[in-house]
């Protein structure tokens, strides 16, 4: 495997820190960077209690897949340590996740994990090793351009994960490495399966780590049940249709489980956390080509009042859409879209590329028509 084809920049001896999860793609990142020379040191980070997920096929970060990268380091010959980071993990991660569904957003955890806990605690704590870099099983590239260091999106466009990496910084990008990035999945089941890796056939991790279940209500409620309070659901003018047992069971563009019959389709509209109230309206409601976010990343040079023609991604699952970013000041940014996007959601992220290069992203906090907001 040729060094550069992974995104391994480095000099063979190199140390490098692994992330390892357990699953099939930090193992083969591993394997594919002892094969090539390098100091390989595996790192499992154990993030929460996991005895409700232990054996859970599809979960991460259980007991059994600290189990798995154990095994896979002790196959490669390469130090494994495990790192008890569950009081950062509740704090930035689970706690934020609670406290964003009772504000009526749809928040992104995984997002919340890469950006204080990857890529910000394990990160520092590879450098305090004397690490030269710390790589992930993402799926992404990091390409060196006249700048520095740049975030593409991965050549497998179907398991791109640059999405979920917006909010790494310039500095952290410096030394991050994702040696899959130019690798499509079926390749690195191959080498999972070359390598005689026990996770070779091992299932892809589906759901939200700390939600065993699936049901992200139940996991609000459990940490925050003060804040669950059942309500209305109205439509467009306020009228009452039905009731609800609280908002977090509810997210902007929902369809199903509404439990509001209706002539036509209707969907989830807003949510109002100060009234506990969920509105619905038909798809047509929906349409947004105005887009608020904070906490604004730039991976290039940017000043406030630049205005960049790029294209966004409002959902991880959703495709790009053409549109202008207009930068502003105290991280924030405006986002005016050719045409109307529908399921725009409080909490999820804008991920701003110009053609596969990630230029910067910011968490969403409100969207509007600008037909009717000038009306």
């Amino acid at each position: 495997m040729n060094p550069a084809l992974t995104g391994t920049d480095l000099p063979p001896g190199a140390r490098i820190v692994v992330a390892m999860s357990g699953g099939v793609d930090s193992s083969v990142v591993a394997a594919l960077l002892a094969q090539q020379g390098y100091e390989v040191i595996g790192a499992t980070l154990r993030l929460y209690d996991d005895g409700a997920l232990k054996g859970k096929a599809g979960s991460c970060c259980a007991g059994a897949d600290i189990a798995d990268a154990r095994a896979v380091a002790g196959k490669l010959g390469v130090p494994h340590y495990v790192l008890d980071y569950e009081s950062r993990f509740q704090t930035g991660v689970i706690d934020d996740f609670a406290d964003s569904y009772i504000r009526g957003e749809t928040p992104i955890p995984c997002v919340r994990c890469n950006q204080k806990v990857k890529f910000g605690d394990l990160l520092d704590m590879a450098r305090t090793l004397g690490a030269d870099a710390l790589a992930t099983g993402h799926y992404a590239k990091r390409v060196t351009g006249p700048g520095g260091p740049e975030l593409h999106r991965g050549a497998d466009l179907s398991r791109d994960q640059s999405y979920f990496l917006f909010a790494t910084t310039a500095d952290q990008l410096s030394f991050l490495r994702f040696p899959l990035g130019s690798l499509p999945k079926s390749e690195v089941r191959r080498l999972a399966q070359h390598y005689d890796l026990k996770v070779a056939d091992k299932p892809d991790s589906q759901d939200i780590c700390f939600v065993p279940n699936g049901s992200y209500a139940s996991v609000v409620q459990k940490l925050r049940p003060e804040s669950v309070r059942p309500g209305k659901i109205v439509d467009l003018e306020g009228r009452p249709v039905g009731d609800h047992q609280g908002i977090i069971h509810f997210t902007i563009g929902q369809r199903r489980g509404l439990g509001v019959a209706g002539g036509e389709p209707l969907y989830v509209v807003a949510l109002d956390p100060t009234q506990d109230r969920v509105v619905i309206g038909p798809k047509a409601a929906l349409a947004r080509d105005r887009v608020h976010l904070s906490e604004m990343n730039w991976l290039v040079p940017i000043k406030s009042g630049d205005i960049l023609t790029a294209e966004v991604k409002l959902r991880s699952a959703q495709p790009l859409a053409a549109g202008t970013v207009t930068a502003l000041p105290d991280g924030l940014a405006t986002v005016d879209l050719n045409g109307a996007q529908f399921g725009v959601a409080p909490g999820q992220a804008c991920v701003i590329y110009q053609g596969d290069r990630v230029i910067g992203g910011g968490w969403i906090q409100s969207a509007e028509r600008r037909s009717l907001a000038a009306a």
